[in-house]
């Protein structure tokens, strides 16, 4: 359906045209934006967003992987005990150890611990420090595994032993994760899996569907990049004037009605490698490289991306609910949790704060008229992305909703604050819908649970790159993509 049918220009009109009266066989439809209460924050969202009293990092990491393994191995042996209590094996029946020390060559039993991956490709503090004084060989960072030499190893609070079998190699697993492992020792003292456990999907809060006719829809977008480039005008001034009912036909104002919440996921600002920031540099010295220079830098700052990305978030505010979600360029901290975007970058948009316009952190828990939703700006599934083979992005999430737990991969790989008193990536409850921003394209699926769990994945591409927006029904959870470009626009 192509959105790109504009009503008449005022320019293309008359002056007689426009002081006459409108003729009785002239229809101009209007409509109404569909009126929700404002979507709430969860509960869970305390615990991303750091007060500044609460900012020390002296405290080791390695008590957030022990924080994690004492919330989650309750339910994991659960799972487990549901599944293996009472098997026999060879005629010997399984049980349960309490620790990976208590386990016995010979002894069939299961274990729940933290898989942790010993891979040669994933970058070392040490071999950073080194590399400072020897010239050593580029590793690519798109992957780290290395099926031929990775060790799978579990570990607890009293040791770690070593993962073995066909089994646990052909199973997705990443660093962080908690699960039930059972098997035996080796004579060599690995342990050789025959079968393994993960926590399943938390429980989920039931909701009501509407069985209304007015139907509403959440908007999801990432990956803006506005530079405030020229170039890029006419794609994103689309987006927004259609978000706002501005663009297309009645069909296309209609739907755009019935948008009740705007989400923008990660990496709205354009970073350094803007054509505005590039074109600025080669003329400086030539095009030779600039040295490396730390704190602020009046030349080389460009405020052209924060001017026009506040421009186009307080015409949006206007007309419906927007928040912001931080992204891995954005300008915010680095670590994960990514703290909301400060205000004070969007002077024009922050009139609406409190009211039609919100900055969250990354990731965010949201509750819109019953509909649970998790998102994130994309950098958990891709750190997931370079431990495993497979590419497909939708079952990392589904994994991860199954580990109970959004960012396993942190601390190890991606760069976390050091939470002393809890995890607060752990899943204690599953959403309806659960999205990942700044991905190679669009792709959903729908997950369900053993006990009634029914979640909606999607992968948001970036709007920069694809043009498109995603629209996701409320009620239905179905998702209907809307593509703009130069060559037009359509779903």
């Amino acid at each position: 359906m192509n959105i790109m049918s504009p009503v008449a220009s005022s320019s293309a009109l008359d002056s007689d045209y426009l002081l006459s009266s409108p003729k009785d066989d002239e229809i101009f439809p209007t409509f109404e934006r569909r009126v929700s209460a404002r979507g709430l924050i969860s509960k869970y969202n305390d615990e991303f967003v750091l007060k500044n009293t609460e900012k020390a990092y002296e405290q080791q990491y390695a008590s957030l992987y022990f924080l994690r393994l004492t919330v989650l191995k309750p339910r994991v042996s659960k799972v487990a005990a549901d599944a293996w209590n009472g098997m026999s094996i060879l005629s010997q029946e399984v049980k349960a150890v309490d620790r990976v020390l208590d386990v016995r060559q010979g002894e069939f039993c299961w274990i729940v611990g933290t898989i942790y991956i010993e891979m040669s490709l994933k970058p070392n503090i040490l071999d950073e420090i080194t590399k400072e004084f020897w010239t050593t060989a580029p590793i690519s960072k798109d992957k780290f595994v290395d099926p031929q030499h990775d060790a799978i190893m579990l570990e607890d609070e009293s040791g770690r032993v070593n993962l073995v079998g066909s089994t646990i190699k052909s199973e997705l697993l990443v660093t962080g994760c908690v699960v039930a492992v059972l098997g035996s020792e080796t004579t060599s003292g690995d342990f050789d899996v025959v079968d393994i456990r993960y926590p399943e999907l938390a429980p989920q809060v039931p909701r009501e569907i509407s069985t209304g006719h007015e139907r509403k829809y959440v908007a999801l977008v990432s990956g803006l990049q506005v530079s405030g480039d020229i170039h890029e005008t006419y794609e994103t001034s689309m987006l927004f004037e259609y978000l706002m009912g501005e663009l297309g036909g009645s069909d296309d104002s209609k739907r755009a009605s019935e948008i009740i919440h705007v989400i923008i996921a990660g990496n709205s600002f354009a970073n350094r490698d803007s054509p505005v920031s590039r074109d600025e540099d080669s003329q400086d010295n030539n095009s030779q490289k600039k040295k490396k220079k730390y704190g602020y830098d009046s030349k080389s700052y460009n405020s052209k991306p924060t001017e026009a990305l506040d421009s186009l978030l307080a015409d949006l505010s206007t007309s419906v609910s927007v928040d912001i979600m931080p992204g891995e360029q954005d300008p915010t901290n680095y670590s994960y949790p990514q703290q909301p975007i400060n205000p004070a970058l969007v002077p024009r948009t922050r009139r609406f704060l409190g009211s039609s316009f919100r900055s969250v952190s990354n990731p965010c828990w949201w509750d819109i008229e019953g509909l649970r939703i998790l998102g994130t700006g994309g950098q958990p599934v891709d750190d997931i992305f370079r431990y495993i083979e497979d590419d497909d992005r939708l079952q990392m999430m589904e994994y991860s909703l199954r580990w109970q737990h959004c960012a396993p991969t942190a601390p190890d790989t991606l760069w976390t604050y050091p939470f002393r008193d809890n995890d607060p990536f752990i899943l204690n409850e599953t959403p309806h819908l659960f999205f990942a921003g700044n991905q190679p394209e669009f792709k959903t699926k729908i997950v369900d649970g053993d006990n009634g769990q029914r979640v909606r994945l999607v992968t948001l591409p970036k709007f920069s790159e694809t043009g498109q927006v995603v629209l996701v029904d409320v009620a239905t959870l179905a998702c209907e993509v809307v593509s703009f470009g130069l060559n037009g626009a359509g779903r």
